[in-house]
């Protein structure tokens, strides 16, 4: 097969802009070099696999991130599709089984006919038309050579962690609860609780414990939407308790008393036998993430089925390199998607390949441009990749500050909200796409 487009990459970003492309009678190769060569943070063979959290975050409409997932919805998105299709009971987020949701979508992306994988490292620019998906840990041979099509524009980067995952079997039931935050969902949690003085120790062994060796990483070099839980003790001691450790909401279901801190498991799988600690980003040393974390006291005995690990995460300045369709303005053949444009989040990557794709499609079949506009939220995301400050670009997730805001007042924040999702996706569901 003679492919129409090239797709270097076969992660979320990668499986999205290949299946918006084929959607539309173009002919694409897949470029993978997985299981022949992996990233640092990779175990898998399958496309699409969730390095960090298995949560694609909230799914109402009151959030820009609901929102955008709602979006991909009405325009036949695969990674969303899927992620419903494996979705697992997570109040009100969307949480997946990570393995059958990568499962399917490499199942589908392999049996669309007018896709066609191969596994191999890219290590030069293919010929033709081409979208690179490569993701912020992108090989060194390609970075080096996509540094070459933009000498006079670096290449930014953050550091991002994964949390741990421990199986259920191993937490103290005796010392735990399921609930959900406010009773959002069916208790989908298990809640971790601990009184102020088992809370006061884990801090303080918390920020003395020793870090994993990373060349370059300083605290101020992460991304603040994945902060690490040590970086976070180190701001103050009660940090954690308004972040991942926050107890509203979290009342113990036999007693009524709401805890002083209270760490939250998330099932990982479907069969409930692994969870995943959320917000508890890491690069601790294993053993000192054995040792930290076991002072949460139905943690006590937990057996540690993946610690957690840090990773540098590569981006390219799009301000100064991308157009609204993700491709390079210097040359039009060549476009991203992904974290490796900027933007950050699963579902904000599978978002920038959807619109990478279909842009490209409809290019190459001789139609106008979609050009997605602010008003909705797949379009605010590649506008402020494509046009956010040149000078401190930094990845950002979808959030309603950078949508259109509505003409005339709405009261109350969450009716805002609403009313602007109920707009875009009116504008969405016109358009032709």
């Amino acid at each position: 097969m003679s492919a129409d487009v090239t797709v270097v990459g076969a992660g979320l970003a990668g499986c999205e802009t290949a299946w918006q492309l084929a959607r539309r009678g173009l002919r694409v190769e897949l470029v993978e070099m997985k299981p022949g060569r992996r990233s640092p943070a990779h175990v898998s063979d399958d496309f699409a696999e969730l390095v960090c959290s298995n949560s694609f975050r909230g799914s109402e409409l009151t959030s820009a991130v609901g929102l955008l997932k709602a979006e991909m919805r009405v325009l036949g998105g695969l990674v969303i599709s899927c992620a419903d299709e494996t979705a697992l009971p997570a109040g009100g987020a969307l949480a997946v089984d990570r393995e059958r949701f990568a499962a399917l979508v490499t199942e589908r992306v392999r049996s669309c006919p007018l896709i066609e994988t191969r596994s191999r490292e890219v290590t030069d620019i293919p010929e033709g038309n081409v979208i690179f998906a490569t993701g912020p840990l992108t090989s060194d041979a390609l970075a080096e050579k996509l540094r070459e099509l933009f000498p006079d524009s670096e290449f930014l980067s953050f550091y991002d962690a994964a949390a741990p995952i421990v199986t259920y079997e191993s937490v103290d039931m005796t010392r735990a609860y399921f609930a959900s935050r406010y009773g959002k969902g069916d208790a989908d949690y298990i809640n971790c609780p601990m009184d102020e003085g088992e809370y006061a120790a884990f801090w303080d062994e918390l920020t003395r414990a020793r870090e994993a060796e990373i060349h370059g990483f300083d605290d101020g070099g992460v991304f603040e939407g994945c902060l690490p839980i040590e970086v976070m003790a180190r701001r103050g001691r009660d940090t954690m308790r308004y972040g991942p450790l926050k107890p509203v909401g979290l009342r113990d279901p036999e007693t009524g008393a709401t805890p002083y801190a209270v760490a939250q498991l998330r099932r990982d799988n479907s069969e409930g036998t692994l969870y995943n600690m959320v917000g508890f980003q890491t690069h601790l040393k294993f053993a000192e993430q054995k040792r930290v974390f076991s002072m949460i006291p139905a943690l006590r005995e937990a057996e540690f089925a993946r610690y957690g690990v840090m990773h540098r995460n590569t981006y390219i300045n799009g301000p100064a390199l991308l157009d609204r369709r993700y491709r390079l303005r210097s040359d039009r053949r060549i476009g991203f998607a992904g974290q490796i444009t900027g933007v950050e989040g699963y579902v904000e990557s599978a978002s920038s390949g959807m619109l990478a794709g279909i842009e490209t499609a409809r290019e190459l079949l001789g139609q106008s441009p979609a050009d997605f506009p602010r008003s909705t939220a797949i379009g605010a995301l590649a506008l402020y990749v494509s046009g956010g400050s040149v000078g401190d670009f930094q990845p950002m997730n979808v959030n309603f500050g950078i949508i259109e805001p509505l003409e005339g007042k709405v009261k109350g924040k969450r009716n805002r909200n609403l009313e602007i999702s109920r707009r875009s996706l009116e504008i969405i569901g016109a358009m032709r796409t």
